[in-house]
């Protein structure tokens, strides 16, 4: 419970982990990017020099040395080598389709070169003993281009096997939560029905007692009694297909208070605001009755069993809307949707299922929302209800 409770803690900490390492994958391509950058600009430097050497040279072993050690082991960074009017001379590691025309093809180079020239400023060849000067145009490697955007790649890959792991754990436990709810909801029912059964046989016996046929202890112990009833229903349903029927929603709400009003205590004030006039929804009695009832008792407790409960019903764009209102101790606005998150309570010997049960009665089997309004520290919470 308490790693659940803390669970936005751990998210924010997982969170930080994943931007530690994405920040120090991308620190550290970084710098692998910038030293082979600095490679490949060494190796065109060599490569200018080497142009030089090879107008000034009259030795044809160094020649040889300088083609195949400089000029031909560049099989990967792409050169253009151009005049001073920008028009290439030569190209190495370039794509030039052969079927292109030359103004295609010098349509395409000088694109090339304008591409190069917004990555790296031109290297100047100047060509000793003569008035001549090339400059040498260059880009990244593929090689080079792959590794800058590879952590970027990397992280969405992460960040979509994250997203979709995250996804598949939640629905697989919330399947499991499902089937906890439903299994110990039917076993409940299940053992509910025994004592009730004969709960129900001895009252018939006991209208037969002369003693206290016409007594009103008969008339509160099947109140009771259906009182279990709807009870057992109420678990019965959790986990199935409920049934609806068309109900009066203020008839509704003003059963279950006056029910409640004579098991609580006298030092708790009822209050039901009707401006719905007579509205009729489709709903399940037994579950939504035991909606109001769950919500009350708990506004009852935030009272501390003194103080004015209200229940105000209106229309809302259209909307029904019930809201719940406690002049109890209020809810800090950060435990807002917490609330209703299974295993959250404030109570000594709560389970924290009461409200979680609430919202899937009100969201799941009557297609509505459930949320807490508004509410003020030592003043009092409204619950609100949309159906």
């Amino acid at each position: 419970m308490q790693i659940y409770s803390n669970k936005g803690r751990v998210k924010l900490l997982l969170l930080l982990v994943a931007l530690l390492i994405g920040l120090s994958t991308l620190y550290y391509t970084d710098i692998l990017v910038k030293n082979l950058s600095e490679r490949e600009k060494k190796q065109i430097d060599l490569y200018a020099k080497g142009l030089r050497f090879a107008i000034s040279s009259e030795n044809s072993g160094n020649m040889n040395f300088l083609f195949e050690s400089i000029i031909e082991n560049n099989n990967s960074i792409p050169v253009i080598l151009a005049d001073e009017n920008s028009k290439p001379v030569s190209t190495k590691n370039v794509f030039v389709d052969s079927t292109w025309t030359e103004k295609q093809k010098d349509r395409y180079l000088q694109k090339q070169i304008e591409e190069m020239k917004s990555q790296y400023a031109p290297i100047v060849v100047d060509y000793p003993g003569i008035n001549l000067k090339n400059y040498i145009y260059y880009k990244n490697s593929k090689l080079l281009t792959q590794l800058k955007y590879y952590p970027y790649i990397q992280l969405v890959a992460i960040s979509v096997f994250i997203l979709i792991s995250y996804l598949a754990f939640s629905y697989s436990r919330r399947s499991e939560q499902d089937k906890v709810w439903v299994g110990m909801s039917k076993e409940t029912a299940h053992q509910l029905g025994t004592p009730l059964s004969g709960l129900m046989a001895w009252a018939e016996i006991l209208k037969e007692d002369e003693r206290i046929k016409n007594d009103g202890i008969i008339v509160e112990i099947e109140k009771d009694i259906n009182r279990l009833a709807t009870i057992t229903e109420r678990f019965s349903n959790i986990g199935s297909l409920p049934s609806y029927k068309t109900e009066d929603i203020y008839e509704l709400v003003s059963n279950i208070i006056d029910y409640l009003k004579h098991r609580v205590g006298r030092n708790i004030e009822f209050q039901v605001v009707n401006h719905l006039g007579k509205v009729e929804l489709q709903i399940n009695r037994a579950l939504f009755e035991w909606v109001i009832e769950n919500i009350t008792k708990n506004a009852i407790d935030a009272m501390g069993g003194k103080g004015k409960l209200t229940i105000t019903l209106s229309i809302v764009n259209k909307h029904t809307v019930i809201d719940i209102t406690d002049s109890g101790k209020g809810i800090p606005q950060n435990q807002f949707k917490k609330v209703f998150q299974p295993g959250f309570t404030t109570k000594q010997r709560g389970w924290g299922l009461g409200l979680t049960l609430v919202k899937r009665i009100v969201e799941e089997y009557h297609q509505g929302k459930i949320f807490v309004k508004s509410s003020e520290i030592g003043r009092g919470t409204t619950f609100r209800i949309v159906l």
